[in-house]
């Protein structure tokens, strides 16, 4: 592009990953085609997310519930100065600012959809009815649900708005039905995901996970992602070398030690690391794992363990999930989701033969670099912003 922009990206709450990593992939994309970008975001909890880098350059205001955050607001609109203004998912601390900056500024607004939020309270079912007497208490109490910024009934209303935003972005189909726009599906950093770079026997070692065959599930357990499945699986399998490791945890609960108690025998559990050390700690895993539950949720998203194997090339077994199918095309290994009979199943296929599954996780990897990495994202953006 002749004229490179600079961009805002605003994102709700900077103090979890909900938004933070999505916002970090389009930055390096951006980044890609000459855009001078920034990080925008409020602090609900008053310090970072932990897996946020240090060397992360961000502009931070502290949130809270209104109406206090009302002067949140009005100190975060000084510090966007984005030619265009990149919301990440329709929240209205990211899309709500970013409506209000351009009544003021005229600068365009992209909002990112990258999750259905309203999915998890209940979808198209909810409502928010209450009698005048709950209204008046939601609204004045000092712990009412209506001074939450990010309380359902203001993500609905900031979802009927959608159409205000001068460009949509999604990242899944079922998003782009609903929401309209251009899809953008999630990259990954296919240089640093490079299997290449990386000796899985010396990774095993360096973990600890020399005695095992590994199926590795990258990411934060959740009921509808699966793992209970996988594990059901092992049982039925009943192989003594089999693992499934788990990297990270649950930063929400303790689910992760729920899947503990019951199936401890079977998982070991590696801490959270920085991004730069993934690439090494996936290049130790047999098989990445992404059993993803059919819920409205999952239909949704594109899981990022899924471009986590397929960047490294290995075999890839997930479930037909949303756009699981699609994204893998014909270089993974699909299960029926919640059937722990299916996914056994395919973890014998892949172990009965494992010089061919890993000649599939090396199509994946081609398949990833061509249509899930950065470059990719940036090839698509870059006529949304000239359009701009």
């Amino acid at each position: 592009m002749q004229n490179k922009p600079k961009i805002s990206i605003l994102v709700w709450n900077l103090s979890t990953n909900d938004g933070f990593i999505r916002a970090s992939l389009l930055e390096k994309a951006l980044n890609q085609l000459g855009c001078e970008v920034e990080i925008i975001g409020f602090l609900f909890e008053k310090e970072l997310y932990r897996a946020i880098p240090p060397e992360a350059k961000l502009k931070t205001v502290v949130g809270g519930n209104y109406p206090g955050f009302f002067k949140s607001i009005g100190k975060i609109l000084k510090l966007i100065d984005g030619d265009i203004i990149y919301a990440i998912k329709p929240q209205p601390a990211s899309f709500g600012v970013a409506l209000i900056k351009k009544l003021s500024s005229k600068k365009p607004v992209i909002v990112d959809i990258d999750d259905w939020e309203l999915s998890w309270f209940g979808g198209d079912n909810w409502h928010y009815k209450p009698s005048i007497k709950q209204l008046a208490k939601d609204i004045l109490k000092k712990d009412g649900v209506l001074r939450i910024p990010h309380h359902p009934l203001y993500v609905k209303w900031m979802e009927s708005l959608v159409k205000r935003a001068d460009a949509i972005t999604t990242h899944t189909s079922f998003l782009q039905k609903r929401f309209g726009g251009i899809s953008v599906p999630n990259g990954k950093d296919t240089v640093l995901f490079d299997p290449a770079k990386y000796q899985p026997e010396a990774s095993r070692h360096r973990y600890g996970l020399s005695d095992y065959r590994l199926l590795m599930f990258p990411g934060a357990p959740r009921p509808y992602k699966g793992l209970e499945d996988v594990l059901m699986a092992l049982d039925k399998l009943n192989q003594p070398d089999l693992r499934l490791v788990i990297v990270g945890g649950s930063p929400y609960d303790n689910y992760d030690e729920e899947l503990r108690q019951k199936w401890g025998h079977w998982i070991i559990k590696l801490p959270n690391y920085p991004a730069d050390v993934m690439p090494d700690v996936v290049a130790a895993a047999h098989v990445v794992v992404v059993p993803q539950r059919d819920t409205p949720e999952t239909r949704a998203q594109f899981p990022l363990k899924l471009t986590d194997g397929m960047s490294m090339a290995k075999p890839v077994l997930s479930t037909r999930v949303g756009d699981i199918p699609e994204i893998l095309g014909d270089t993974g290994y699909l299960a029926e989701p919640a059937c722990p009979e299916q996914l056994a199943e395919q973890i014998q296929i892949i172990f009965q033969d494992l010089d061919a599954a890993n000649e599939r996780g090396k199509k994946a990897r081609q398949r990833c670099v061509e249509k899930y990495s950065i470059e990719a994202m940036a090839a698509t953006l870059e006529s949304v912003i000239a359009r701009l």
